[in-house]
């Protein structure tokens, strides 16, 4: 990938994981009719968002460390066939990931949940190959011409940060919106009415990021 085509990529993923109920704005809005307010809504939004940033943080960071163990080309093969394989067992077990046991549950609680069922959809695997696609120190890199005489590792460690900071914002105002529109007018009856499959469309998307991986 060249020019600001990463970074818009990591932003529309952030906004698909937002648009996802199972991703948290379903638990915040469920959370603020149980506690029968908007602020119990907007106090959840920031902790689901902490724990998805932290999922992503890890996958990103074992990404990184990959990276100076094993050959590029490799990594970039091993991150396709991941990519295939959790796509498929998407596929084929859907209901496959984390179920709370309740609704009340405390902050660091929630980040633990998000954090488990971020990790559960695979939802830092799809940042892979738009990690694998940037390069810190070209020209198009923001930080490239921030900051010319910076460290190549340094470079790479801090525009992978700026890449988990930006999906995760994206994320978070997706899901804010969308929790905010339920709550306020919508309803919960919207799922009845515009349902989509967002599992089985995210489990595709895993399948052709991968293929994309392997053959560009």
């Amino acid at each position: 990938m060249s020019g600001g085509w990463p970074w818009l990529a990591l932003v529309l993923l952030g906004a698909y994981h937002g648009l996802n109920p199972a991703m948290g704005w379903l638990f915040a809005v469920a959370l603020g009719l149980q506690e029968r307010g908007r602020g119990a809504v907007l106090r959840a939004l920031p902790a689901i968002a902490l724990g998805h940033e932290a999922s992503i943080a890890l996958v990103v960071a074992l990404v990184a460390l990959a990276g100076t163990l094993v050959d590029a080309s490799a990594l970039r093969v091993a991150a396709a066939l991941t990519l295939l394989a959790f796509g498929a067992f998407r596929c084929l077990k859907p209901r496959a990931h984390f179920r709370w046991v309740g609704m009340r549950i405390s902050a660091w609680e929630l980040v633990l949940w998000s954090f488990l069922m971020s990790t559960a959809h695979g939802a830092g695997l799809m940042l892979v190959p738009v990690l694998l696609g940037m390069d810190p120190l070209s020209p198009e890199s923001p930080l490239a011409h921030d900051v010319p005489g910076l460290d190549p590792t340094t470079a790479t460690l801090a525009e992978d940060a700026a890449a988990v900071v930006l999906h995760t914002l994206a994320m978070l105002l997706t899901m804010g919106s969308v929790a905010l529109v339920v709550y306020e007018k919508a309803g919960l009856a919207v799922l009845r009415r515009a349902w989509l499959n967002l599992d089985l469309i995210w489990a595709v998307a895993l399948m052709v990021g991968g293929l994309l991986t392997l053959f560009t």
